[in-house]
């Protein structure tokens, strides 16, 4: 095959391109489009300014979301007459003089490159006066340069710098702005960031043209004062400090002062807000670590704001490692790092040990068949905290009332009532065992995330505006709850809502439950052998009993190799010994009843498919959320017919007769009878104060629920009314 010479010659003589210097606007423009990303960033840096400058008051104006029109004034020491000509050249500043400078500065400003960027893809004005002058001075800048001299003009203390036509000669940066959507709420955030760190100045930020502002914070004493103006009082509400420090040269030298969400606080997405020697920046590394510990600790849905300022030696912070200075590099991070990260975890493992809510107060009603003396030992009582916390029973509900060897007390460490009332109530049967997990490890279990989804999918969204918004009026029977929504009255079937919110909560902790610690561990073969003889309604003969023994020895056997799965991913852990010695917390502050413990077990054992894996996990959190729900106590309730369940029977008809010939007439087993009123009002109390609040946080109600009777509608204040118009 023949190559044409002339095509050969041209590919071998060709050459490289040339190097060439760029033009000097071209190299000015392309810094400025690092340094001025968007008109947030030009604000940034015109308020960091400020802030050098000294100033208690900063006004931000801006229109068209920062592209026609930037203003940003304040009351600063401004500009001195003699360095108008240079403001906007390159690498002009007041704040460094040296590159060893460098090491020890303060300020927010240190490059002289922000004016100057500015100048290039905008029309820069500036007006400014100085203490002691008598009139202040206007000059216009563009591409580095002031355009003529600085005219004399009438002036406010400070400076203010007004930016048009941002991005005037960067088509394709304009365009990209102008159909990405407004800026403007970026400004705004960064103003609100500002505003709750630098508490001693006032920051306005508005619309052009508008006659209120949308950010308006004036100089408070305290950081939560400033968070309230700025973000609501539901954010200020539910913060806790945190602080830590170290002074070892060796590792790390820091002070940390910061404000996090607690357990009550929920929000869609995380608001980190970080300052370090007063710069607001940004730290991936640090974000992730606080994520982690609060994913670990709260259910995932939970998203928190965090406030921190840190302080450290200015030699040991590295402020030049971007153009926007949005992030720097710290001396011994992951050491810093991981210190903060221990005091956030151990403060929120405190807060999540208190939760609260807030329920609105429902007086009691005339008609409520218990009478103020009967309510009275079960009534709420007041923590240090100020949560209300329900007294716990002097006495567990009796598995068989005629039987006291049916009882649970040989596995469960009962308390005397002076210890009870002297902690706090729940807390006082309960060991939180903590362990820490890394929530990577449960990313590979698809099949989890399938189960979530399948929650989400099947989620009915007009039960979860009443879930989210409804009120607890009372307990209707001893299935129903009363509860109102808006001009609606509906009855709640309270079993199974509490059934499937635990079945959810299973699944959303999946592998990050804490723990109840059983004071003695109990023998699953017991257990088992006890919820055999309650469904057994045959107990005679001993071939049963063979086949009893043989049933619990394999479901034992079953469950202790099975121990490592259920203490890693369910909190419920079998020694080698086949005991249970620990069950998860589903819901803060919510002890199942313990009476229920032998059917859950033999659930466990029996209902379980353990040969797939989505199947297993869904089985097994189903048989949990049936443990949990709160069911009616097996003592019939007092307050109706039930009462007669609590009348001596005598034992023969003379007994019968001498009482009546003696006029006896109290004929109630009275010890009985205060345990059955202890046990139905903590299921109220807790129906109302754990239950309900926890539903209104996590619940996503099935559409199936709108059927099956769990939700039925009983009254409409509509129809009230029309049915009263006729009458």
């Amino acid at each position: 095959m023949e190559i044409d010479e002339e095509e050969n010659a041209s590919v071998i003589v060709k050459e490289p391109p040339k190097i060439h210097r760029l033009d000097e606007s071209v190299v000015n423009r392309i810094a400025a489009g690092e340094v001025i990303q968007r008109p947030v960033s030009a604000i940034k840096e015109l308020v960091e300014n400020s802030l050098d400058a000294g100033s208690t008051s900063i006004n931000i104006v801006v229109k068209d979301g920062g592209l026609k029109l930037i203003q940003v004034s304040d009351d600063g020491h401004g500009i001195r007459y003699e360095d108008l000509p240079i403001l906007c050249e390159r690498h002009t500043t007041s704040k460094l003089s040296t590159f060893e400078d460098l090491h020890s500065i303060k300020s927010m400003g240190f490059r002289g490159e922000a004016l100057a960027s500015m100048t290039y893809v905008s029309h820069v004005t500036v007006t400014t006066i100085t203490p002691g002058q008598l009139h202040g001075y206007r000059a216009s800048y563009r591409d580095g340069m002031m355009e003529y001299e600085p005219k004399a003009c009438a002036a406010v203390k400070g400076t203010q710098i007004m930016i048009e036509n941002l991005f005037y000669n960067m088509t394709a940066r304009k365009k990209t702005l102008q159909n990405s959507g407004d800026d403007y709420p970026k400004i705004v955030d960064l103003l609100s960031r500002f505003a709750i760190h630098h508490i001693n100045v006032s920051f306005s930020c508005r619309k052009h043209g508008a006659p209120r502002a949308d950010v308006h914070s004036v100089a408070s004493s305290s950081k939560i004062d400033a968070i309230r103006s700025v973000y609501g009082v539901s954010v200020a509400q539910n913060l806790m400090a945190v602080e830590a420090s170290d002074d070892d040269a060796s590792s790390s030298v820091f002070e940390m002062h910061g404000l996090i969400s607690d357990s009550n606080y929920i929000a869609k997405k995380i608001t980190m807000v970080l300052f370090i020697n007063d710069r607001l920046v940004e730290c991936a590394a640090l974000k992730r670590a606080v994520e982690i510990v609060y994913s670990a600790t709260l259910p995932k849905a939970s998203k928190p704001f965090i406030y921190m300022s840190l302080v450290l030696p200015s030699e040991h912070v590295d402020v030049n490692v971007h153009p926007t200075k949005r992030e720097v590099s710290l001396l011994n991070q992951e050491v810093i790092i991981e210190k903060i990260q221990a005091v956030v975890e151990s403060k929120l493992r405190n807060s999540n040990e208190g939760r609260t809510f807030q329920e609105q107060t429902v007086d009691p009603m005339p008609s409520s068949p218990m009478t103020a003396s009967q309510a009275s030992p079960s009534a709420p009582s007041t923590s240090a905290s100020g949560f209300k916390m329900p007294k716990v029973p002097h006495k567990i509900v009796r598995t068989d009332s005629q039987d006291p060897a049916g009882r649970l007390h040989a596995y469960m460490h009962i308390k005397s009532p002076v210890h009870v009332e002297r902690n706090s109530a729940l807390a006082s049967v309960r060991s939180l065992v903590r362990r820490r997990r890394n929530p990577r490890e449960t990313a590979d279990l698809t099949s989890v995330q399938e189960l979530l989804d399948d929650i989400n999918r099947s989620c009915d969204s007009g039960l979860l505006d009443v879930v989210k918004h409804c009120t607890f009026i009372g307990m209707a029977d001893d299935i129903f709850a009363l509860v109102q929504h808006k001009t609606h009255l509906y009855l709640a079937n309270v079993v199974n809502l509490s059934k499937e919110l635990m079945y959810q909560q299973v699944l959303r902790r999946f592998a990050h439950c804490n723990a109840i610690q059983l004071s003695e561990p109990a023998p699953l073969l017991e257990l088992i052998l006890l919820a055999l003889k309650e469904d057994d309604i045959d107990a005679d003969g001993d071939g049963n009993d063979d086949l009893k023994n043989k049933i619990a020895e394999m479901n034992t056997d079953l469950l202790r190799r099975k121990s490592d799965m259920l203490d890693d991913f369910f909190s419920i852990h079998v020694d080698e010994e086949g005991n249970l010695g620990r069950l998860p917390v589903i819901l803060d502050q919510y002890t199942p009843e313990m009476d229920r413990l032998p059917e859950f077990v033999l659930c466990l054992g029996n209902d379980v498919d353990w040969d797939d894996e989505k199947t297993c996990i869904q089985s097994v959190a189903a048989a949990i959320g049936n443990f949990y729900a709160m069911h009616p106590p097996l003592l019939p309730n007092p307050a109706g017919e039930g009462l007669q369940f609590y009348k001596r029977k005598p034992s023969c008809k003379s007994e019968e007769r001498d009482a009546t010939t003696l006029g006896i007439k109290d004929d109630i087993e009275h010890e009985l009878l205060s345990e059955a009123e202890n046990a139905w009002a903590q299921r109220e109390w807790t129906i109302q104060h754990i239950l309900f609040p926890s539903m209104r946080l996590f619940f996503n109600p099935p559409c199936s629920m709108a059927r099956n009777g769990t939700f039925v509608q009983v009254a409409s204040l509509e129809k009230l009314f029309k049915i009263f118009e006729r009458c």
